[in-house]
């Protein structure tokens, strides 16, 4: 293949990350980056296996000399979440990721880049080729379904790991060691609508072009979903206009996304009520679009007359519309105490009417406290009885709590500050990371997370900074010397 990133070493870790770009690995799609991870083990002599849900482990023992020492689990996941500007006909299922270098950062063509967390994927192998890299015994593990519910981690068989020490290479701000995240889930609410027919003139009321972002890390950002906007220019329209019933409705596509767009078709019942309601949609739209313009400055919020055959039931329609309009979103709690970080969210990531009426809005609740997770689930499973609709939760995964006493942590400070000249700092983050179910599934387990710097995960704007993936590849290598002595 040609490939586009030079001048940047080591050369194999770029060389990798080329490679695994042109393989379509959205998640529950591995099987094919799964089969390359598989040919590389087989194509370096090295041990592997491969389990059924794709996750595959290469073991290579510690260098000449260094047997002795204890052995590390190298671990990031293979799978990335698949996002696409309006407009693009990207297809995940078959399309190679369209890189576009500019300067020091990589970026993709209207796409999510895969970075996250291809760039570990791509920096365990390049450890994995190289002979002279000094190492202790490593077991490297690569992990499905991250994205989805870390179905992939908490599969995985543990008596093929023997380590009790981990760098996962999920982070992604370069100078920061991962040391606590929060636990998660996904909560579904749901309900069959009834269809009625439609004579009646409609419009649509879109919105686009909001910044979106990671449901976990940019969460604090405060940046605007654009299923709540929705909701309150729907709810605002149906105190005014109590006629009003709704032919479509769909925004977001991940649950761990922040919803960048979200549309609607409004029926409203009768000529005179259409027009009042177009023109009162109309300046909402306006007010709403300066009210987020400093957070949002590309925001657009449109509304435009369409034709609608048929339309869901008054009480459907005001169920639904109370249910999007109260549901808890963002940030829920910060521990003050501690500098303000989110302890607590949930993000409303997917609203969708299906052709046959089955309507579902999926949350993503976050929090690095279990009380607080229990308090949101009790929160939308109330709502949804209020409002008849079905609540189901699954996807459950635990957060990973701060180890007060860490060999590792402390090894990894020490080899930052002797190749940098400052120190490295420790943070607890609000996203989720496959470090709390190993902790779980390996007892004892010695984790900590580190990561180049990746600028908005989870949208089309993801960027990968590569000189920042040079120091980071020249820390590990650091790491993995002093681990091996």
């Amino acid at each position: 293949m040609q490939y586009i990133i030079e001048g940047y070493t080591p050369k194999a870790l770029f060389r990798y990350f080329e490679e695994i770009s042109a393989i379509p690995r959205g998640s529950g799609n591995e099987k094919a980056v799964s089969d390359y991870l598989v040919r590389f083990a087989q194509e370096h002599q090295l041990d592997c296996r491969r389990d059924s849900l794709n996750n595959v482990v290469i073991k290579k023992p510690a260098t000449p000399g260094h047997e002795g020492a204890q052995p590390l689990i190298l671990q990031g996941h293979t799978d990335m979440v698949c996002e696409k500007q309006s407009g693009s006909a990207h297809d995940f299922l078959r399309d190679p990721i369209r890189l576009v270098k500019k300067g020091d950062f990589l970026c993709a063509d209207s796409t999510t880049l895969g970075a996250d967390n291809g760039v570990a994927v791509a920096m365990i192998l390049d450890i994995l080729s190289d002979s002279t890299v000094v190492h202790p015994p490593l077991e490297c593990i690569f992990t499905v379904a991250e994205e989805t519910g870390m179905f992939g981690a908490a599969g995985l068989d543990a008596s093929w790991i023997s380590a009790r020490r981990m760098l996962n290479l999920d982070s992604e701000e370069e100078g920061i060691a991962t040391v606590s995240c929060a636990g998660g889930m996904r909560i579904r609410l749901y309900h069959t609508l009834q269809w009625e027919p439609n004579a009646q003139p409609a419009f649509q009321i879109s919105i686009d072009g909001l910044l979106g972002g990671h449901s976990g890390c940019d969460i604090h950002l405060e940046h605007t979903n654009a299923n709540k906007l929705m909701g309150r220019i729907l709810y605002s329209l149906l105190e005014r206009f109590e006629g009003i019933t709704l032919g479509s409705l769909s925004g977001g596509t991940k649950d761990n996304a922040i919803p960048r767009q979200c549309t609607a078709t409004v029926c409203p019942a009768g000529e005179a009520e259409y027009h009042a309601a177009l023109a009162a949609a109309q300046e909402l739209a306006a007010v709403l679009k300066e009210e987020i313009s400093a957070v949002e400055p590309h925001a657009v919020l449109t509304v435009t007359p369409i034709r609608c055959d048929r339309h869901i039931s008054s009480q459907d329609t005001r169920d639904l519309i109370s249910l999007i309009f109260l549901a808890p979103d963002g940030a829920l709690r910060r521990n003050v105490a501690a500098g303000g970080f989110i302890i607590a969210s949930v993000n409303m990531g997917i609203l969708t009417i299906k052709e046959d009426g089955r309507f579902c809005a999926m949350f993503a609740p976050r929090s690095s406290v279990a009380s607080l997770q229990e308090n949101t689930k009790a929160q939308l499973r109330l709502l949804a009885e209020l409002n008849r609709f079905t609540f189901t939760c699954d996807s459950e995964y635990p957060g990973w709590a701060y180890r007060e006493q860490s060999p590792l942590r402390d090894t990894l400070c020490g080899a930052y500050e002797e190749l940098f000249g400052s120190k490295m700092k420790l943070e607890a983050i609000h996203a989720g990371l496959e470090c709390g179910l190993f902790s779980e599934k390996f007892p004892g387990l010695d984790a900590v997370a580190i990561g180049p710097n990746i600028a908005r995960c989870h949208t089309p704007q993801e960027c990968l900074d590569l000189k920042s993936c040079e120091r980071t590849a020249a820390l590990l290598r650091h790491v993995l010397k002093k681990l091996a002595d």
